[in-house]
């Protein structure tokens, strides 16, 4: 295997570390002491294409490969693993689901505003009394003629009170079935979808976590 650093990774690890250093060491303590999740800085990373790395050009992402995500994340992540956290939830656990498993009115619909950092995604897996075991959820969705209804609570939720978007995990089977279970992407604003109690966390206080 060659583990040379390409011309590539050089170029956007550089980029990345110029960003921490401008826009996020100054303010590393700040946002740690006052557990803010600092938005604005998110917006910033989407300008310099930090937020949809993994997406291609069609849907204003940045097209880049994992070796560069994994450069971008770790030179962030040097300067304030919080944002670093925060960055790599964004990019894999929601807007990477959308563009691995959406349809294609889905990923128009979706990919450029979290390419952009215009929204900020959120995914929801997580339970109070289950973990992260999702064969033994209790969040349901049940199919209401053309709709589908989800009843439930996740907590531990990264961006769960700022997300503008969430991919939701659902039993739509029974518990224990690896096969009864669905994917939802729910916008902030649907009827009944609200934001809960945020962590007091020990670490990574910059990275929100909520219910």
């Amino acid at each position: 295997m060659n583990f040379n650093i390409s011309e590539t990774q050089q170029m956007v690890a550089e980029a990345a570390k110029d960003f921490a250093e401008k826009y996020i060491r100054p303010y590393v303590m700040q946002w740690d002491e006052s557990q803010e999740f600092p938005v604005e800085v998110f917006r910033k990373a989407g300008e310099l294409g930090f937020m949809g790395i993994l997406v291609p050009e069609i849907y204003g992402g940045s097209a880049l490969d994992y070796h560069d995500y994994i450069a971008i994340v770790e030179e962030i992540s040097k300067v304030d693993p919080s944002i670093g956290l925060s960055i790599a939830a964004h990019n894999s656990l929601c807007t990477n689901h959308i563009l691995s498993f959406g349809n294609e009115e889905q990923k128009q619909r979706w990919l450029p505003k979290l390419a952009s950092g215009e929204w900020i995604g959120a995914w929801g897996i997580t339970e109070h009394n289950t973990g992260s075991d999702s064969g033994g959820m209790a969040t349901t969705a049940v199919k209401d003629g053309d709709e589908w209804v989800l009843n439930g609570t996740k907590n531990f939720i990264t961006h769960g009170k700022s997300g503008d978007i969430a991919v939701v995990i659902a039993r739509t089977g029974e518990k224990g079935d690896k096969h009864g279970i669905t994917a939802f992407a729910v916008e902030r604003g649907t009827k009944g979808f609200s934001a809960g109690k945020k962590e007091n966390k020990l670490g990574m206080r910059a990275s929100e976590t909520a219910e």
